[in-house]
């Protein structure tokens, strides 16, 4: 699919669900639930210092629990996909820690960690490191061996097997985690904010739900879906320009 025809897609996705909208708006003629239209021109009208700094401390969070869940998933992943005792001490730990829901854990955590930007960052890095882990370590496995064994006959290094062949196949698999995991990153975020802070668009969403202010609440959906969108689209372009080597395969 070219750039263009994504374009058009995602364009036409857009007035897809603009239009769903303003019509559910039209035939329930509710003010909790107001016309697209009515949204936009708030937003447009709001004071953009002031939901500036919500974005920035929700990015903030986000990046943080990201950026470590990463830097800790690609370590491990890459420990137990190449060195087999690691991989046989670390995999039960990981498949029984998994599947605990770790949104159970956030009044263990703000009890430990109390109710600042920590315990919050925390949350987000246990949701996401898991995925990583698995992805980066099933990802170096599927490596064939014989991709290592051709190097070796050439005479390369382990740090130069390391660069030219697990390395690769490790940022596929991270970037294949994140773009899984960061949705799910997002709804964590937005639920944490809700609890000591007032800051970050969590809270400004519920708050403004709470002050009936409907206007306020839909213009926070707005950006925090325009946030998320736009933190994909990133991905996919990080993805196009680290992992040129796919179109050669």
């Amino acid at each position: 699919m070219t750039k263009k025809n994504r374009g058009l897609h995602a364009l036409l996705a857009f007035l897809i669900l603009n239009g769903l909208w303003a019509l559910a708006s039209w035939s329930l003629k509710q003010e909790m639930l107001p016309s697209p239209v009515a949204v936009y021109q708030h937003l447009f009208q709001m004071d953009m210092g002031n939901l500036g700094l919500h974005v920035y401390n929700s990015l903030v969070r986000l990046f943080w629990g990201m950026l470590i869940a990463v830097v800790l998933g690609f370590g491990i992943g890459l420990l137990m996909g190449r060195v087999e005792i690691m991989n046989r001490l670390l995999d039960p730990i990981v498949y029984l820690t998994y599947p605990i829901p770790k949104i159970a854990l956030l009044p263990i955590i703000m009890l430990l960690f109390g109710l600042g930007n920590l315990s919050k960052i925390i949350l987000i890095t246990l949701i996401v490191v898991f995925q990583v882990i698995l992805s980066v370590r099933d990802g170096i496995k599927a490596i064939p061996e014989s991709y290592y064994k051709n190097l070796q006959v050439l005479g390369a290094s382990s740090w130069q097997q390391f660069v030219e062949i697990t390395l690769p196949a490790g940022v596929a698999s991270i970037l294949s985690a994140i773009r899984i995991a960061l949705g799910t990153a997002i709804a964590i975020l937005f639920f944490t904010e809700v609890y000591g802070t007032q800051f970050g668009l969590g809270y400004f969403v519920m708050d403004a739900w709470g002050r009936l202010d409907y206007l306020d609440m839909y213009s926070g959906i707005l950006v925090l879906s325009a946030v998320a969108f736009l933190l994909f689209l990133g991905i996919d372009l990080l993805e196009r320009r680290l992992l040129r080597w796919r179109e050669s395969i």
